[in-house]
């Protein structure tokens, strides 16, 4: 069997159809019988970038109408709605046998050179080895001072470091997309006490429903990440949460906003 970091480079390199708008793309061997959220966003970024390989993917905007199975290949069809010199949009679906598992907005675009500005907190150092964390399905380095995984209470907001192996520049985005989805609902639970991102299924029940992604700045991954996030809401079995990719010289590169299925017994 592939080691994971392996296993999900494979996952990104997947077979086009006709005219390069249909595409099958394994999914990961995990211990889990779904479809991870953050295997479909990435596959997403690669499929829109082989689309449209003179641009980049400048946002990607994914609503997740079921729940995938691991056991089956996912197919994705791209829908061009407007080919330009400076943008293009696609929409793309990603299906099983039992239909959509994920459709998707894209916009690309061509780098062009204008003003540079940022308005951020600055970064602060990065946590040393003794903070590092094992986060199951990250096949790479994470640091972080929080624990999502205890039950005991604190802030909605986490600051988590992460650092690839060597990898192709050209799969940034796409890695920087899956990490995104792994620990926002986790986020969202930390001022409830009891309550961490290990009880999904008994404490808790969830679901990612929807999943936005800007890309600012070009960027890589083998060199320290920061991602800096913060969820303002938990209402009506909804969670929302938002979170900016920023490098360790703090550069804004990407930001992030997530709404998801959190059902908590009374």
């Amino acid at each position: 069997m592939l080691d994971p970091w392996s296993d999900l480079l494979e996952c990104l390199t997947f077979d086009a159809g006709v005219a390069s708008t249909h595409f099958t793309a394994p999914n990961q061997h995990l211990e889990y019988h779904r479809v991870f959220g953050g295997q479909l966003l990435a596959q997403f970024v690669c499929v829109a970038s082989t689309t449209s390989p003179d641009k980049s993917v400048k946002s990607l905007h994914v609503v997740f109408p079921r729940e995938g199975r691991a056991d089956e290949p996912v197919a994705y069809d791209v829908i061009r709605h407007h080919e330009g010199r400076s943008f293009s949009t696609l929409s793309i679906a990603a299906t099983q046998a039992k239909g959509p598992i994920g459709i998707a907005s894209v916009s690309m675009h061509t780098s062009e050179d204008g003003p540079d500005r940022q308005s951020v907190e600055s970064v602060g150092e990065l946590p040393g080895p003794d903070h590092e964390v094992a986060l199951g399905l990250i096949p790479w380095e994470t640091r972080c001072v929080d624990d999502l995984n205890a039950t005991t209470t604190g802030p909605p907001e986490l600051e988590l470091w992460m650092r690839t192996p060597p990898v192709d520049p050209e799969l940034a985005p796409a890695l920087a997309a899956y990490a995104t989805d792994l620990t926002l609902i986790g986020t969202a639970l930390r001022p409830h006490d009891g309550l961490s991102q290990l009880g999904n299924g008994t404490q808790f029940n969830s679901a990612v429903t929807s999943h936005t992604i800007w890309f600012h700045r070009s960027f890589t991954t083998d060199q320290w990440l920061l991602l800096r996030q913060h969820s303002p809401l938990l209402a009506h079995g909804r969670s929302f949460g938002r979170g900016d990719i920023l490098t360790a010289d703090g550069a804004l590169v990407a930001s992030y906003g997530q709404e998801s299925l959190v059902r908590i017994p009374n």
